[in-house]
C-alpha cells in the first residue's frame, strides 16, 4: 500500500496547487485542440506504465487544457464551484468505491443519502413524505419525474429548458404543447388557464423555478392552482431556482412550489459540489417507485420497511455514491452556509449590473431577481466583440447566448468563492473590451 499513498498524496499534491493557482491562471486556456491532442495522444502503448508517471504526464499534458472552473472568475452558464468538504469527500467516494445501487452495495451509502434527502427537503421546502432519488443532474432529474408522471399532454413555458423537451423525447411523450411567456421568460399563468379549460386526457404541467437566462420564475401559486383545478401533475424545474429557497430574502421566489408533485434541481451548481450530482423529489412515493423500480432475482434486497435500495428511485442501476458529497457540503456549510452562499452570489449579479450598467450601449435585459445578468450591446455584432474580448484576456469566462433573436451575453454567479475583487476584476476586463482602440470618456 506504500506506492498507492504515495500516489495518492501525489495526486493531491497536483490538486492543491491547481486550486492554488487559479488566481494567476487564465479563466479560459489558450491551448489549441491539436497541441491537446498531440500532448495526449499516441498509440495505446504495449507495456505497463508505472502509476506516479501517469499522474505526473496526464498533469502536465491536459492541464493546460483545463478551465478554471473553480475561480471566482468563472461565470459561464450555471456552474458553481466544490466547497473544501464536498471536494474532500468526492475524494473518498472513489476511494471508497461502493456501488450505490443496493444497501447490500454500501450501507452507508445509503444511510448517507436517506440523511442527506431528509436535509435537502427541509432546505428546499419540499413536503417531508416526498421520495427522492440522487441523480446525475437535473437531465435525469427531469426524466425521472416526467417519467412518473406520464400523462399524454404536456404544458410547458415558452422559454422552457431544453432538458425538459429532451427529457419528454427520450419518454416518447413528444414535443409540448407551448404555453405563453412573457419578456422574462415567465409562463402567463391566464395563458395556461386557457389551455387547460378543454383539457383532454391526463396532463402534465412544467412550470420554472429560475430562468436559465433571466432567473425569472414561473408564477407557481398561479400556475398550482389551475393544474390542480384541472387535475393536472405539476413538475417544477428549478435546477438552480429551487436554491432560493434557502434564503429568507429570496424564498418568496419560490412560494407556491411546495404544491408540486415533482421538482428537479442540481447539487452542483448553488450547493458547489464536485460533478455530476442532480436531485429529484416526488410527492407521490408509491408512483415513485412503481415507474422506477426494479426487480430481479438475483438482487439482494434490502427489508423495504428497514433500508433503501437506491436502485427503486434512480433509473441508474450500478451508480457512484453521490450522497457522500452532497452530506459533506451541507453538514460543514450548514443551513447558515448555504444561505450566505445564495444571497452573497445574488449580491454580486446586482452589482454586476449596477456597474456595468455605466459602459455606452450596454442594454440590460432582466430584473435581477437572482443570480443572472443578461445583457447585450447596440448590436449583435458589437455584443459579439466585446464577449469575445473579455474571453480571450483570460481574467474572466462568461457565456453568449440568444434572447428574442438578438445576440446576449450572461453572467451567472454560482460560485461559492466569487469574491468582490474578482467582481472589480471582470468589471474592468468589460471596461476594457467595450473602450479597446478608444479613450474612454471623461
Amino acid at each position: 500500500m506504500d506506492e498507492t499513498r504515495g500516489i495518492l498524496r501525489r495526486t493531491a499534491d497536483h490538486a492543491a496547487d491547481f486550486l492554488e493557482t487559479l488566481d494567476d491562471r487564465p479563466v479560459f486556456p489558450s491551448v489549441t485542440v491539436e497541441e491537446l491532442r498531440e500532448k495526449l495522444g499516441g498509440p495505446l502503448p504495449v507495456e505497463p506504465t508505472d502509476p506516479a508517471v501517469v499522474i505526473d504526464q496526464l498533469v502536465a499534458a491536459a492541464e493546460p487544457g483545463v478551465v478554471a472552473i473553480p475561480s471566482g472568475r468563472y461565470f459561464g452558464f450555471v456552474i458553481g464551484g466544490a466547497v473544501p468538504a464536498s471536494l474532500a469527500a468526492d475524494w473518498l467516494t472513489s476511494a471508497w468505491d461502493q456501488n450505490a445501487g443496493l444497501y447490500v452495495g454500501g450501507p452507508s451509502a445509503s444511510v448517507i443519502e436517506e440523511v442527506a434527502g431528509a436535509w435537502l427537503k427541509d432546505l428546499l421546502g419540499i413536503p417531508q413524505g416526498a421520495s427522492f432519488a440522487f441523480v446525475t443532474g437535473c437531465q435525469m432529474a427531469n426524466f425521472t419525474a416526467l417519467a412518473v408522471a406520464r400523462r399524454v399532454r404536456v404544458l410547458c413555458g415558452a422559454k422552457v429548458h431544453a432538458t425538459v423537451t429532451r427529457a419528454l423525447r427520450l419518454l416518447g411523450l413528444g414535443t409540448p404543447e407551448i404555453v405563453a411567456a412573457d419578456d422574462q421568460g415567465r409562463m402567463v399563468a391566464d395563458a395556461l388557464r386557457e389551455a387547460l379549460r378543454d383539457a383532454a386526457g391526463p396532463t402534465i404541467v412544467c412550470a420554472q423555478a429560475g430562468e436559465v437566462n433571466t432567473g425569472a420564475f414561473d408564477p407557481l401559486p398561479d400556475i398550482a392552482e389551475t393544474a390542480r383545478a384541472a387535475g393536472a401533475w405539476l413538475h417544477v424545474d428549478g435546477a438552480f431556482g429551487l436554491w432560493a429557497a434557502a434564503s429568507p430574502s429570496l424564498a418568496h421566489l419560490v412560494a407556491g412550489a411546495e404544491l408540486a408533485d415533482s421538482w428537479a434541481t442540481d447539487a452542483h451548481k448553488w450547493l458547489n459540489v464536485p460533478y455530476d450530482c442532480g436531485l429529484v423529489f416526488c410527492a407521490h412515493r408509491e408512483a415513485h417507485r412503481a415507474a422506477i423500480g426494479v426487480q430481479a432475482e438475483y438482487l439482494i434486497r434490502g427489508d423495504e420497511d428497514t433500508v433503501r435500495d437506491q436502485v427503486d428511485w434512480t433509473p441508474e442501476f450500478s451508480r457512484r455514491a453521490r450522497g457522500f458529497t452532497v452530506y459533506a457540503a451541507l453538514l460543514s456549510l450548514g443551513r447558515r452556509g448555504v444561505q450566505e452562499i445564495v444571497e452573497q452570489t445574488c449580491a454580486h449579479a446586482r452589482r454586476f449590473a449596477d456597474e456595468l450598467a455605466e459602459l455606452p450601449g450596454f442594454e440590460l435585459l432582466n430584473e435581477v431577481v437572482l443570480n443572472q445578468v443578461l445583457f447585450r450591446f447596440e448590436s449583435d455584432e458589437r455584443t459579439d466583440e466585446v464577449l469575445r474580448r473579455v474571453q480571450e484576456s483570460g481574467e474572466a469566462w462568461l457565456s453568449g447566448t440568444v434572447w428574442d433573436g438578438r445576440r446576449a451575453i450572461r453572467i451567472s454567479v454560482s460560485n461559492w468563492q466569487t469574491s468582490d475583487d474578482d467582481v472589480e476584476r471582470t468589471v474592468a476586463a468589460f471596461k476594457d473590451a467595450v473602450y479597446a482602440g478608444q479613450a474612454p470618456a471623461r
